[in-house]
């Protein structure tokens, strides 16, 4: 008899403006806000019972194998802890072991919140088969637990709703997290897609690192640190308007500005490349763009006016850069049994 299988999909994120200002110490002191949208790119994960105590798991993105039984300790040693601490979580009373296979669309240190979003599938996964029902908002704290708890992984907040969630979402971070679901007429949306797209810069990075060296200088009140987040949360709250109003020139613009503040919180976020590559895309005809995530590489979000697109993306690519476009996903995780 075959085994029934769970599978779960999450969908990555891009984020508008507001990204820092979810991680600590800053949303308890001043409060957070992070504008972002889930796009067609995403986190796979596929779970097999077993009819013994062995848990198995390859990780494609890591080109890496593991194994562990069920009647050990599970100890994080270095190699696929996330996937690990998740396992050990969820604990081992009441259950066999099972096969885990995870990819995602997506390489680690891309700066879409790959990592957060792997978490959140493995999350669903796990959930279902232990047969806990978790709301939107308890999946996404306990996969910012695990990650940030149990692991000690620097980082803030706003990937695991973004991944839970799905859609358009102004996320509010202070005691607790609060997301707004934002109803986006869908011809805005679509005259966004057009508008958009992201440029691999060919560097991937430990977004630790940089985030570490912001929270260092957020908590020795930096000015330069804290005047560039709290930018960050003005510009979210200006940049939710202007696309709920459709006045998406504006908001253009205002992503230019955003990428501006956010180089102003540590001075690991650009670098050369990501320099070059930007001003290219705007010689080229883009009204405004920043870095995804952390920063220090990944994806560029670049936004241009549609007649001008092909110009902005064969000079990037003539720059060696590879340049994608996406769609928008308003759908959070799926889990669902095969």
């Amino acid at each position: 008899m075959e085994r029934p299988r769970i599978r779960a999909r999450a969908p990555l994120r891009i984020s508008f403006a507001g990204g820092g200002t979810d991680v600590p110490p800053f949303p308890a002191a001043e409060g957070g806000c992070v504008l972002s949208a889930t796009i067609d790119r995403y986190a796979y994960g596929s779970l097999v019972p077993r009819t013994d105590r062995m848990v198995t798991i390859e990780s494609v993105d890591f080109k890496s194998t593991a194994e562990m039984r069920l009647d050990e300790e599970i100890l994080c040693d270095g190699s696929l802890d996330l996937i690990k601490a998740a396992v050990r979580r969820f604990g081992r009373e009441g259950t066999d072991g099972y096969d885990l296979v995870l990819r995602s669309n997506a390489p680690p240190g891309s700066g879409l919140g790959s990592s957060s979003t792997m978490m959140v599938a493995l999350t669903g996964l796990l959930a279902t088969h232990h047969g806990r029902v978790l709301d939107d908002y308890q999946t996404a704290r306990l996969a910012h637990a695990i990650e940030r708890e149990d692991l000690g992984i620097t980082g803030g907040m706003q990937d695991q709703y973004a991944a839970t969630f799905g859609g358009f979402n102004f996320i509010e971070f202070s005691e607790q997290v609060i997301v707004n679901p934002l109803r986006i007429k869908d011809e805005i949306a679509h005259e966004l897609e057009l508008s958009l797209l992201l440029c691999f810069t060919g560097i991937t990075r430990d977004s630790a690192r940089v985030i570490e060296d912001q929270t260092r200088r957020t908590r020795a009140s930096s000015g330069d640190t804290l005047a560039g987040l709290r930018a960050q949360k003005e510009l979210a709250v200006a940049m939710k308007a202007a696309l709920l109003t459709g006045a998406l020139q504006e908001f253009g613009e205002l992503l230019g500005e955003a990428w501006t503040q956010k180089k102003r919180m540590s001075p690991l976020i650009s670098n050369p490349r990501i320099d070059e590559l930007y001003e290219i895309a705007h010689n080229h005809g883009a009204l405004g763009g920043k870095i995804t995530g952390a920063g220090g590489g990944g994806y560029i979000l670049l936004f241009c006016d549609f007649t001008k697109k092909h110009r902005v993306i064969e000079a990037l690519e003539f720059a060696g850069a590879v340049i994608t476009e996406f769609a928008f996903d308003t759908k959070g995780l799926t889990t669902w049994r095969a």
